[in-house]
C-alpha cells in the first residue's frame, strides 16, 4: 500500500463560479489599469478652487475613468457603445408614446405637443440619471479609492460626463426637429447649446455634492430616489406654467415651482428658444447662470469638507 496521502480534490468549477471569477477579474483589471495611470502619488488639494481644476490637471486619469464608465454601461452587449446613442433616442420615444399619444395632457403653442414635451425631456433625463448614478459612484469605486491616491472628485464628475453624452445626443435631436418643424425657432435654436452648457455645470455641482454626502450618509441615495418621481411632476415638462390650472389661486405654489425648483428656469429657457422661437427671458437666463455658479461652488464646498472622511467611510 502507498503511504502517499490522497491528493486534495478541488471542487468542480460551476458556471456561476466562472462568472463570478470573470466579474472579479474584470473589476481588478479596471482597477489595475487606473493604478497605472497614477503610478506616482499625487499631491491632492481639496480647496474649492482646485476641485474642478484637477479635472484638467489629471485629464488623463479623468479620461480613463470616463472611458471605463462608458464601456461599463454597455459591456457584453452586441452593439456596445452604439447604445450610448440609441438609449437616449429610445427613452425619448417611450416618453412620447406615453405622454403625447396615450395620455395627451394639453395642446400648447403651435399644437405640436410632442415637440413641446421633447424640449423639456433632455434636461430632466440628464439630471435624473446623472444624479442617481453619481450618488453611488464613490461607494462603487471604494476599492479604487482605498488603493490609489488620486483626486476623488474625478469619480462622480466622470459619471456626469458619461451621461452628458446622452444629453448631447438628445439635445441635437431636438434642435434638428425644431429646425424642421418650427420656422420661428431658426434664429434662436442655437442658444440651446450655451444654455445646455450652463445646465451641465449645474448638474456637475449638484452631482458632486450628492456623491460626497452619500459617501458619509447612505440615506441620501434613498432620499433622492424617493424625491425624483414627485420632482418630475413638479417640473414643467408635461405642462406649461402659464396653462397650469389653479396657478392664479395659489401664487406661492407657482413661485415655488418656477423659482425654488432649480430645474424649471433652464427647462423654460430652452423651451423658449427651441419651441416658441423666442429669446429666453432675462430673469431665467440670469437665474441659470447664477445657479450654475452656485451649484459648482456648493459642490466643491461639500466635497472639500468631506474629502478627508470619504476614504474612511467608503
Amino acid at each position: 500500500m502507498s503511504d502517499e496521502a490522497p491528493a486534495e480534490r478541488r471542487p468542480q468549477e460551476g458556471p456561476e463560479n466562472r462568472g463570478g471569477d470573470r466579474e472579479r477579474g474584470d473589476r481588478d483589471d479596471r482597477i489595475h489599469s487606473l493604478e497605472r495611470v497614477v503610478e506616482h502619488p499625487v499631491a491632492l488639494h481639496s480647496s474649492s478652487i482646485t476641485v474642478y481644476a484637477d479635472v484638467i490637471r489629471y485629464r488623463e486619469l479623468f479620461g480613463s475613468l470616463f472611458r471605463r464608465d462608458l464601456r461599463a454601461k454597455y459591456r457584453g452587449s452586441v452593439l456596445g457603445l452604439v447604445w450610448s446613442l440609441l438609449h437616449p433616442l429610445v427613452l425619448m420615444a417611450v416618453y412620447l408614446l406615453v405622454f403625447s399619444l396615450l395620455w395627451r395632457v394639453a395642446e400648447v403653442g403651435s399644437g405640436d405637443y410632442w415637440l413641446f414635451l421633447l424640449c423639456g425631456l433632455p434636461a430632466w433625463v440628464f439630471f435624473a440619471t446623472a444624479a442617481q448614478a453619481s450618488s453611488r459612484s464613490l461607494l462603487e469605486n471604494a476599492n479604487l479609492i482605498r488603493k490609489v491616491r488620486f483626486p476623488r472628485q474625478l469619480v462622480p464628475l466622470s459619471i456626469v460626463a458619461t451621461h452628458l453624452v446622452g444629453f448631447a445626443v438628445m439635445l441635437v435631436v431636438v434642435v434638428v426637429l425644431s429646425l424642421l418643424r418650427i420656422p420661428e425657432a431658426r434664429d434662436t435654436v442655437w442658444l440651446a447649446f450655451p444654455l445646455g452648457a450652463l445646465f451641465a455645470c449645474m448638474v456637475a455641482g449638484v452631482a458632486l455634492a450628492i456623491a460626497s454626502l452619500n459617501a458619509l450618509f447612505r440615506d441620501v441615495e434613498h432620499l433622492l430616489t424617493a424625491l425624483l418621481l414627485p420632482w418630475f411632476f413638479l417640473t414643467p415638462i408635461l405642462y406649461s406654467l402659464d396653462q397650469l390650472p389653479g396657478v392664479a389661486d395659489y401664487p406661492a405654489a407657482e413661485f415655488a415651482i418656477h423659482w425654488v425648483n432649480f430645474l424649471t428656469p433652464p427647462i423654460e429657457a430652452m423651451r423658449d428658444v427651441l419651441f416658441f422661437g423666442e429669446l429666453p427671458r432675462l430673469s431665467e437666463t440670469i437665474y441659470v447662470a447664477v445657479a450654475a455658479v452656485v451649484a459648482l461652488g456648493a459642490g466643491s464646498f461639500v466635497f472639500s469638507r468631506s474629502d478627508d472622511r470619504i476614504a474612511v467611510e467608503v
